[in-house]
C-alpha cells in the first residue's frame, strides 16, 4: 500500500492500513512532526476504542480499550528511550504477545526486539498539509 494524502483524509488512510496489514506490529516510521502520533489517533478511533489516543512520550505507552476494557491497542513511543534494555524492563517482549494491536513510534530505538514480520509503515512529508505513507510487509 503507498498513497499520498490530505491530513482531513486521516481517518479514511487510517481504515486502509487496519485493513491492509498483515499482522498487528505497526512500527510507525518518520522525522519528528510527519503525524505518526495523528495516524494512532486515527487507528485507535477507527478501532473503537473508547479513549481519544494521545502521545505516550513520557509514559512510554497507552493503553487502548473497548467499552468492556478488553486492550483494543497498545500505542508506544520510544523517542526517549535511552536502549533497549529500558523496553525490556517495561515488558515490551510481554505486549508482543498480545493480541492486541501494537502501534511503535520510533521502532529503530528497539530494532533487536521487533519480530520478523513487524510492518514497517513509513510517512513522509509532502508539503504543509499533504504526507505519504507506505507500508513495507516482509
Amino acid at each position: 500500500m503507498k498513497r499520498t494524502f490530505k491530513l482531513d483524509e486521516i481517518n479514511e488512510v487510517a481504515a486502509a492500513l487496519l485493513q491492509h496489514a498483515p499482522n498487528k506490529v505497526l512500527c510507525l516510521y518518520g522525522e519528528m512532526g510527519v503525524g505518526k502520533t495523528t495516524l494512532v489517533k486515527a487507528l485507535v478511533k477507527e478501532l473503537g476504542a473508547v479513549d481519544v489516543a494521545n502521545s505516550p512520550t513520557f509514559g512510554l505507552i497507552n493503553e487502548y480499550c473497548d467499552e468492556n476494557e478488553n486492550p483494543l491497542a497498545y500505542h508506544f513511543d520510544f523517542y526517549r528511550l535511552n536502549d533497549e534494555m529500558e523496553a525490556l524492563d517495561m515488558g515490551f517482549e510481554d505486549y508482543l504477545n498480545t493480541d492486541a494491536w501494537l502501534f511503535i513510534e520510533w521502532p529503530e530505538k528497539i530494532s533487536s526486539l521487533l519480530p520478523k514480520d513487524a510492518v514497517g509503515v513509513f510517512l513522509h512529508f509532502i508539503e504543509e498539509s499533504t504526507r505519504s505513507i507506505e507500508l513495507n510487509v516482509s
